[in-house]
């Protein structure tokens, strides 16, 4: 499918797959794929995704005697937090229900994680389906 498509059409489907495939696959399709005239388009997109990559580093969020930790969080819009089940034997559910964003992560086994990138800026409380008292303010600014 790459083959078949190609020039501006072929570096977007390759930022859309890169976190998958990681940035020296992305770098190598680029330069295998693109011809001479997008060579430039394609080494700038290769450096705005190494950058992004860079930057992309999830922040944890512990799930710990029925506590999320830190309780609240100052981030940017489009980065990820990582909740983490580190809470013994005892399952969580985060989730957000907001008219601007939403997330449900399911019953999150102890060992598991979820990432959430916040594509909106916004004030929001993620809770837990299954402790009513966990909550997390999250502060999203653009």
């Amino acid at each position: 499918m790459l083959l078949a498509l190609g020039g501006p059409k072929l570096v977007s489907i390759l930022i859309v797959f890169d976190f998958g495939m990681g940035l020296r696959m992305t770098a190598w399709l680029l330069s295998r794929f693109c011809s001479c005239k997008f060579g430039v388009p394609a080494a700038i997109a290769t450096g705005l995704l190494a950058g992004a990559a860079l930057g992309a580093n999830p922040y944890p969020i512990s799930q710990n005697n029925q506590e999320f930790r830190p309780r609240q969080i100052a981030i940017k819009r489009g980065e990820t937090l990582r909740f983490i089940n580190d809470d013994g034997e005892l399952l969580h559910h985060a989730y957000l229900s907001s008219d601007s964003f939403s997330f449900d992560s399911g019953d999150q086994q102890p060992g598991s994680q979820f990432d959430v990138a916040f594509a909106v800026a916004d004030d929001f409380t993620v809770l837990c389906g299954i402790h009513p008292k966990m909550k997390l303010a999250v502060q999203v600014s653009k």
